[in-house]
């Protein structure tokens, strides 16, 4: 079939798009028949697949290269990214300090190392020589309890897939170790190795489509091929659980986290000083969130969900460690308690209250002794670690980049150590402010607003409306160098903190689960209707985005209300709610979602959401749209955007673009070069204004 115009797509009454390969397939889900035709699109590598990717590529592109602001809003973005990143440093092993830093548009940013923070410090390890692209990401880094060596991890064009390096931290000379097809994991380090998660080396072909199962831990030992690691730790009874090791700095013990099929994590460990030792369950359930931080003599330190939704730390000795013997150190309180770790012989911990940062200094007894003090609402990244008292932290919001502060134990003070500027951006221009709305059973849900100051209340304000709801994941307040191009044009950025996520503990959370997944949707339409009953805006002026969790979001409030939306951005979503356990690691979703194969209810309230199987076909205008996907997205795979499209492209939805923008060499979003960071984001700002009818001010495009 030809492909439409730009001219025709940007009226689209009639348009003609691809033609995707469909077939007659009809799943049954408990005696109701569901008809899924375009299942031939699941097979990403099959030749009728691949020639409508890139059917829909030159589609796109045509629609976007003919918007006549796209090169200079590109260039504006650029700009706002081209400023120094820099992370907070950290004390290694080896006595030297390391941190990352980005002195601009580098794909990636650079390791680097110094004796004296005083001092810039030399390049340790640069992941941008590492590909001719920028698309291998530096992932991780753990470095050996004696300091002699650090072990890093890598992806490729953002596959979750990971590979482990070792480099000698004296001589900075890459080792032989390699690791392959490991997944979800870093190096943990035990005497002269390190322990690791890992699959089988999957099926050729279908390296990025396959489900995942029997996440195993192995031990390495350095100077040794992978073909001689061991099996330390398999569940064979429980193929799809994912296994992580941790071993704290005595090297003692190991303990093995495990999850995929719950709410929370189930906790095991092994004493190492003992060859014959047995594994020993500390929590058999995947019910509470549990995480190790640290062992002290023999008394373990552990952040739990146990008796508390909000969180608290306990303690418990080694020789006996099952919850029943738990000791509570810092009970439950009224923030949830999102972070925990050491900082010399006191802890660090982050409060989250109402999704902002709200960090403090404990003892190990559990007496709060100082706050950490932060400018407004934000995110704090901490630096510390048991082996000194330095603490350093990150803190962003909406209208401030990442700046680096040292904190102060004795004085309780802070001090700046360094702070980025960009250039043509000035936050004391904008203002952020929190509101708390009704959804539709009266819950409050709260939402932050950034905007410029002054902007009034005219009813026609472009708002640019972001989500997530899902996963107990919390979304607090932080910067985008990419969002700027929209403030400065009088745009509304408004965050809203569903539930779902885990702004407020796991009642939050399960508050948006399963079949109570519709609160999330419900929430997030009440922000809209909440914006333009404020006088804010109208639905003609409403943009919604989200990715993943929140892509699936976007696909699902588009289908409730596609009246209430101008433009709509599903990015990288959860499309197929019918068979999205079937792909990858899609199975691990199911705590959140429940699946198809649960019950006759479980799957016929998924049914009555799921993003692909919810299009209106009735004439019903819909909102501009632009799916967003990637060819080595194998967390959530381009299958689902990919039927989505094909589905909105042939229902018959009004005349607004319906198109999908599926990147190459490129993931669900983690470790993405800045390179095409920016080449996204000027293609998704560039479709908003250009359906909202705006043209953007991009300020000095000399060189466009």
């Amino acid at each position: 079939m030809a492909l439409v115009t730009t001219a025709a797509i940007t009226g689209c009454a009639g348009s003609k798009y691809p033609k995707a390969p469909s077939d007659n397939t009809v799943d049954e889900y408990f005696g109701v028949k569901v008809a899924d035709p375009y299942r031939p699109l699941e097979n990403d590598t099959s030749a009728t697949t691949l020639k409508w990717v890139e059917e829909q590529r030159a589609l796109t592109e045509d629609y976007l290269a003919a918007i006549p602001f796209r090169g200079a809003l590109r260039n504006r973005i650029a700009r706002f990214n081209n400023y120094v990143k820099q992370g907070a440093p950290w004390k290694g092993a080896d006595g030297r300090y390391y941190y990352f830093k980005n002195d601009g548009l580098k794909n990636q940013s650079v390791l680097y190392r110094t004796d004296d923070l005083a001092k810039e410090g030399d390049v340790f390890l640069d992941p941008n020589t590492l590909s001719d692209d920028g698309t291998v990401a530096l992932t991780g880094i753990s470095m050996s309890n004696n300091g002699k060596q650090m072990a890093y991890t890598i992806s490729r064009s953002g596959s979750d897939w990971t590979e482990i390096f070792v480099v000698d931290t004296e001589t900075g000379k890459l080792l032989d170790d390699h690791i392959e097809w490991a997944k979800f994991t870093d190096a943990a380090w035990w005497k002269d190795g390190f322990f690791y998660s890992a699959y089988d080396r999957p099926e050729a072909g279908k390296e990025f489509s396959n489900a995942n199962e029997n996440h195993r831990i192995y031990y390495h030992r350095l100077g040794t091929p992978q073909t001689d690691d061991k099996v330390v730790f398999e569940d064979k009874e429980n193929p799809l659980h994912f296994h992580t090791a941790f071993v704290p700095d005595n090297e003692k013990y190991i303990f093995v986290s495990v999850g995929g099929q719950g709410f929370g994590e189930g906790l095991l460990m092994k004493d190492l000083t003992n060859e014959n030792a047995e594994w020993i369950t500390i929590e058999p359930s995947q019910d509470f969130a549990n995480s190790v931080i640290d062992v002290i003599g023999d008394d373990i330190y552990i952040l739990t969900s146990a008796d508390a939704q909000r969180n608290r730390i306990v303690k418990v000795s080694a020789k006996n460690p099952q919850r029943a013997n738990w000791q509570t150190v810092v009970p439950e309180a009224e923030g949830v308690l999102s972070s925990a770790t050491r900082s010399g012989n006191d802890l660090v911990l982050n409060y989250e209250k109402d999704a902002s940062a709200h960090p403090a200094i404990y003892s190990l007894s559990g007496t709060k002794l100082t706050d950490i003090t932060l400018p407004t609402y934000g995110t704090v990244g901490i630096s510390a670690s048991a082996k000194n008292d330095d603490i350093f932290y990150t803190f962003s919001s909406f209208l401030y980049p990442a700046s680096i502060y040292r904190f102060d134990k004795k004085t309780g003070e802070s001090t700046l150590v360094a702070t980025p500027e960009i250039e043509g951006f000035n936050a004391a221009d904008y203002v952020t402010e929190q509101v708390f709305y009704p959804s539709a059973d009266g819950t409050k849900i709260p939402m932050f607003i950034t905007y410029k100051k002054g902007l009034e209340r005219n009813g026609e304000n472009p708002v640019y409306l972001y989500g997530y709801g899902g996963f107990d994941i919390s979304l607090p307040p932080s910067f985008s160098p990419n969002r700027l191009v929209w403030l400065e044009n009088g745009g509304i950025y408004a965050q809203a903190n569903l539930r779902g996520g885990g702004e407020y503990g796991e009642a939050w959370h399960e508050a948006g689960t399963k079949m109570k997944k519709l609160n999330v949707f419900n929430d997030f339409i009440a922000a809209a209707e909440y914006m333009i009953g404020e006088g804010w805006t109208s639905p003609e002026h409403i943009v919604i985005e989200g990715g993943s969790n929140g892509g699936l979001l976007v696909g699902a409030v588009t289908n409730m209300r596609p009246d209430l939306f101008k433009v709509a951005i599903p990015r990288v979503g959860v499309m197929d709610m019918m068979r999205y356990h079937l792909f990858t690691i899609g199975w691990n979703w199911a705590s959140d979602y429940g699946t198809s194969a649960d019950s006759p209810e479980m799957a016929n309230y998924l049914l009555g959401y799921s993003p692909v199987h919810n299009i209106k076909n009735d004439g019903t205008p819909y909102p501009a749209i632009m799916v967003t996907t990637a060819d080595h997205d194998d967390r959530v795979v381009p299958a689902h955007s990919f039927k989505y499209a094909a589905a909105l492209q042939a229902a018959n939805t009004g005349d607004a673009p319906k198109i999908i923008r599926i990147d190459s060499k490129a993931g669900h979003g983690a470790g993405k070069p800045i390179a095409k960071v920016i080449d996204e984001y000027a293609d998704i700002y560039s479709f908003i204004f250009h359906n909202l009818g705006i043209t953007p001010d991009t300020g000095d495009t000399a060189g466009e």
